[in-house]
Parts: structure tokens; C-alpha cells; sequence
């Protein structure tokens, strides 16, 4: 049986140079610099030297031009197409089911995608779809690491390469696949939708993650490289170049100069972040697949740089360290959620895209919050969220994760892929999935980001916060708005580590 490596690639990092090929320069952002109210200085609090913003603020791009060319594979300003924007209108409304039930119940689960579902377009119930997969993801992930280890990730990115992959899948293979990501729920939703619905809306998702002038980059990249003595279907060589931009290429795996055009690829789709992850190839692979994401983004309200000082994070009851804190005040929603104990903090980017941040108000809540939170809930604070003058206290951070998904995605159901999938869409060939590797990336500070990588449940009461202190282990979401794609996630345990 021959092997099938998935790679995905997710960067996430701050402040490199303009981005080239007709996206948006965000230099005239850093350039203008919001009016601020006056901050004092806090006497427990140890001051940041210019030398430190001098080293960390800004990062040395490599001086590579964008390989995609944008302007033919997407319309110039308007979409080239409508699908994913329609609002179907769902034949039955979810049953009155009482939600306190266990979340992996599956008539539970259903009933809060559905309610989720009404009034909303077909490409954002998809990405609700592709959000749950994303915590249930995170908490394998969870399960496999110390509490007090940071997780970085990017769902989308995931999402996008999976459904990919589902188009290279026999019907069997292809079932399992969808139930374990969740399409299943899906396209059960309405007599709309059928498997082909979830292709299309990829395609409507990677459109709309490329769009310009909003004020941030955004974009999903795919590549898929072909064994040379292998033949690749027509039918997926089609398709694969329609619903996700790749064009299967024909490579020798066993020849180093593919290693090396690879890995510059990957460079410059990810802005130099990602820096060799092809270090060997096994020369009998037949296919591999790689996805990259990439966001750029910066604050709507910067943090004053001159504001950032050191302070002591809580890693545990027992454990503190001492970071750099950025510091700002401005006008920023938030919402206190009494049933999680948990206050949530919106930071916005300029564009309609934004980070969560979750914090527990008690250190031991982290579990509680890492168990419940689901596309319902986010749904939930969005929907309660107060906007005042707030003064937030946000820890600058860096971390970079690894990791190899098979266990997990077993542990989630998708065990055919991994052992004797059929592939036959793809190839005559015998194949599995043995390699599947995620790798992420992300620095968040003073000017912003940049990323290469209905309820009925509970009581919402209105935030009157006015001091936001992110002093402790907190989780991270950033959202695209327009789409409700949930782009990025992690868990800042400790700012100090990767």
C-alpha cells in the first residue's frame, strides 16, 4: 500500500512587509494611530526599553512576491458567482429539546445547529458546521497535552484541506468522513443541500477569504503534488482545480529538488514563517496535500507601545511569570457569562474580523469553559456583547505549535483515511493517509496580527467591566464576521513559552 502525506500550514504572526500581487498594503494603518484616553502608570509595573519594541515589534519579512496570481483566479471587485449567500429557509424549526443536556448528544447537537441555522446564509451554517468540528478538535488536542501547555490551530485551514480530500473518496470513505467533520449535519439540514453543496461553498469560503481592500489580508491557499509515474483521475483533477484553486502537480518525491521547491513555496505563502517542514519525503508517496492560511491583520485601537510594561501572569495556583503587558483604553465590547463564569473580551481588527478572548474569572475554570464552548455559545456572547470605555491590560505572545492530527482524527471517528480508504476517485493506486501534519504559528502585539496558518442555555448579563486584565490562562478565537469563519484558536496557558 502506497502512502498519502496531508500537510497543512497555518502562520500566524505580526507585521511584516506590505503584502504584494493586488492586496492591500495595511503600512497607512500602522501609520495612524487611533486617539487614545490618557493612561496612568501603575506603580506594581515595570517599564518596556526601546530596545525590546526595536526586537519584537517588527518582523524582517522575506523579500518573496506572491506566487498566486489573484486577478485571474477571482473577479476584481464583485463576486463571480452567488452560491453560499442564499438564506434557504429550513422546512422545520428544531425541536423544543431542553439544551442542558450532554453536548455529544446527537439530537442536542442537532437542535443547536439548526437554531443556529435560521436566518443565516448557507455560507455561514457551514462554518457554524466547521466551528464545531473545531472545538471537538481542540478538545482532543486538550487531552493530550498539560493544562498548562499553550494550543494553536487553525480549524479553517483543517476544514478547507478535509473537504478537499472528501472529493478524492469513494462513497463508504467519503460517509465517514463527512460524519466526523460534522457535513453530515450539514447537508442534512434542508432537501438544499446534497455533498456537492459543501465543494461549493469551500469555493465560495476560499473567494471570500481572498477578498481585498477591507482593510486586513485573509486568504486559503492549496497545493497538491502527484507521484510522476502515477495518473491522477480526470474527474478529480477537475474538480479539485474548480472547488479548491489547486493544480495537481507531477513531482519526484525521491528528488531533493523537489524538497527544496516545495519548502520555498511554503515559504512564501507563509511569509518565511514556516521554514522547512519538508525536511524528507518517503520517495513511495503517491499524492501529497498541502493547505496554507494566511492572515494579516492590525487593531482598529493599537496598543501605545510607551503603555506596555511587565507584569505577573498566572500560569497556576502555584506558578507565576512575568510578561509584557500591552495596555490600552478605548471603547471595546465585552460580556460576562454568569452559567460559564467566564468574561469574554472582543479585540477588533480593522475589517470585519475580530479575536475573542475568553478568560475564567477562576483559575480551575479553564476545564469547565475548554468543555462547553461550542458555535452556540460563541453565538450567545456575540449577541450580548456591551460596548464602553474599557481599560485593557492583553499580554503579548508568541507561540508556535506542531502537531501530528492522525490519532486525533481517529479519536474523532475518521479511521478509514488512515488504514484502507477508497481512494479510488483519485487514482487506481492503493493508498492511505500516514503522514498529517499542522503546524501554526502566531505573535500577537502592540499594532495587531498576522496569520500565515440560539440558545436557551444560561443567562446573559450585560458586562459593566471597565478594567480588563487578561492576567491568566485564556482562550483565543479569531472570527471573520461577514462569513462566521472561525480562522483561528488557541490557548495561551503560559506567554512565556511557544
Amino acid at each position: 500500500m502506497w502512502s498519502l502525506a496531508v500537510t497543512l500550514s497555518s502562520c500566524v504572526l505580526l507585521l511584516v512587509t506590505p503584502a504584494r500581487a493586488g492586496i492591500k498594503s495595511l503600512e497607512s494603518h500602522f501609520d495612524e494611530a487611533p486617539t487614545m484616553l490618557p493612561i496612568k502608570p501603575r506603580s506594581d509595573t515595570e517599564t518596556i526599553s526601546d530596545d525590546f519594541h526595536k526586537q519584537n515589534t517588527v518582523t524582517n519579512d522575506l523579500d518573496y512576491e506572491d506566487y498566486i496570481d489573484f486577478d485571474k483566479i477571482l473577479a476584481i471587485g464583485e463576486d463571480d458567482y452567488i452560491e453560499g449567500d442564499e438564506i434557504d429557509d429550513l422546512p422545520t424549526q428544531a425541536p423544543d429539546l431542553e439544551l442542558v443536556a450532554e453536548p455529544s448528544d446527537p439530537k442536542v447537537r442537532r437542535t443547536r445547529l439548526l437554531r443556529l441555522f435560521h436566518g443565516r446564509t448557507r455560507l455561514q451554517r457551514i462554518n457554524a458546521v466547521n466551528s464545531q468540528f473545531g472545538f471537538r478538535l481542540y478538545r482532543s488536542l486538550r487531552n493530550h497535552v498539560n493544562q498548562t501547555d499553550n494550543i494553536l490551530f487553525a480549524p479553517a485551514g483543517i476544514s478547507i484541506a478535509m473537504g478537499m480530500m472528501a472529493l478524492g473518496v469513494g462513497p463508504r470513505t467519503q460517509e465517514q468522513l463527512y460524519e466526523a467533520l460534522g457535513f453530515a449535519e450539514f447537508v442534512n439540514a434542508s432537501t438544499h443541500y446534497n455533498n456537492a453543496t459543501v465543494h461549493k461553498l469551500f469555493r465560495k469560503l476560499t473567494h471570500r477569504l481572498f477578498r481585498r481592500n477591507f482593510g486586513y489580508t485573509l486568504r486559503s491557499v492549496n497545493d497538491l503534488y502527484l507521484r510522476q509515474d502515477v495518473s491522477i483521475n480526470d474527474p478529480f483533477r477537475a474538480d479539485v482545480k474548480a472547488y479548491y484553486f489547486a493544480e495537481p502537480q507531477s513531482v519526484d518525491f525521491a528528488d531533493q529538488a523537489f524538497l527544496k521547491k516545495a519548502n520555498n513555496r511554503i515559504q512564501k505563502l507563509t511569509k518565511g514563517l514556516i521554514k522547512e517542514p519538508l525536511k524528507s519525503v518517503d520517495p513511495n508517496m503517491v499524492l501529497m496535500l498541502l493547505n496554507y492560511l494566511y492572515f494579516k491583520g492590525t487593531w482598529e485601537m493599537k496598543f501605545p507601545k510607551e503603555q506596555t510594561h511587565y507584569r505577573n501572569f498566572r500560569v497556576s495556583e502555584k506558578q507565576q511569570v512575568r510578561v509584557a503587558m500591552m495596555q490600552n483604553k478605548g471603547s471595546y465590547q465585552a460580556a460576562t457569562d454568569n452559567e460559564l463564569q467566564v468574561d469574554v473580551l472582543v479585540l477588533p481588527y480593522t475589517g470585519n474580523i475580530s479575536m475573542l478572548v475568553a478568560i475564567p474569572q477562576k483559575l480551575s475554570g479553564m476545564r469547565n469553559l475548554e468543555q462547553e464552548i461550542s458555535p452556540t455559545v460563541v453565538n450567545k456572547w456575540l449577541s450580548n456583547m456591551t460596548n464602553r470605555t474599557r481599560e485593557v491590560v492583553f499580554p503579548r505572545f508568541n507561540l508556535k505549535q506542531n502537531y501530528d492530527l492522525i490519532a486525533h482524527m481517529k479519536e474523532m471517528g475518521l479511521t478509514e483515511l488512515f488504514t484502507e480508504g477508497d481512494f479510488t476517485p483519485i487514482t487506481a493506486e492503493k493508498i492511505a493517509i500516514n503522514w498529517f501534519q499542522h503546524q501554526g504559528t502566531i505573535t500577537v502585539n502592540e499594532e495587531g496580527t498576522e496569520a500565515a496558518a440560539l440558545t436557551q442555555v444560561g443567562f446573559m448579563p450585560l458586562s459593566t467591566q471597565t478594567r480588563f486584565i487578561v492576567d491568566r490562562p485564556f482562550l483565543f478565537l479569531i472570527y471573520e464576521h461577514r462569513t462566521d469563519c472561525l480562522v483561528f484558536m488557541g490557548r495561551v496557558a503560559n506567554p512565556t513559552l511557544n
